[in-house]
């Protein structure tokens, strides 16, 4: 559901090895390039666009290791 804007984001936020564009939504993030500075910068940014708060049992490589997982944390948070 808001996989389109979380790519937008992650494009913006992440210097990845590959083009987003060319990046499937179960890609692992990490082996293109994620690290865990640039994970706090796409927390945040996240946060900011959806208005949400990743509580900390959110805060682990899982839920940010791909756009799908990302997607499946935003729509949780934001119900």
């Amino acid at each position: 559901m808001y996989q389109e804007r979380i790519r937008s984001i992650v494009a913006k936020s992440v210097k990845l090895s590959k083009d987003i564009n060319d990046i499937q939504d179960s890609d692992d993030l990490y082996s293109v390039g994620l690290t865990s500075l640039t994970t706090v910068n796409l927390m945040l940014s996240l946060e900011d666009e959806f208005d949400i708060e990743f509580d900390d049992n959110r805060l682990s490589r899982q839920t940010f290791e791909s756009i799908a997982a990302l997607n499946d944390a935003v729509e949780e948070l934001s119900a």
